[in-house]
């Protein structure tokens, strides 16, 4: 793997904000990596001094044989799982959200 991609996925991850949750495809996008995959594979292999617990599926839950640590840490942080589950639109890094499409402008008919 490049190593130049490497460093720009674990900046990526190191600049999550406590109490905030970013997507593996979010942080792949942030850091122009191909794929969501790739980000799972740099944390697993060489991520356990990032804040690599602010990192979840698109649907808010957590590798199983991570779970219950992940959980544990991201509640310390004040982020209220529930059902196992993180609800990903409530604490969504703010860098991970694209912006809003523009409103439409109304006209006169």
């Amino acid at each position: 793997m490049d190593e130049e991609l490497h460093e720009l996925i674990r900046e990526t991850v190191r600049a999550i904000p406590e109490g905030r949750v970013a997507t593996y495809g979010d942080v792949a996008k942030l850091s122009r990596a191909p794929s969501a995959r790739l980000v799972g594979q740099v944390l697993n292999q060489d991520g356990r001094d990032l804040p690599w617990h602010r990192v979840l599926k698109a649907d808010g839950t957590c590798a199983p044989h991570i779970a219950e640590e992940q959980l544990q840490r991201l509640r310390e942080e004040g982020v209220v799982p529930v059902g196992g589950k993180v609800d990903v639109r409530a604490y969504r890094w703010e860098d991970a959200v694209d912006e809003p499409a523009p409103e439409p402008q109304g006209g006169l008919w």
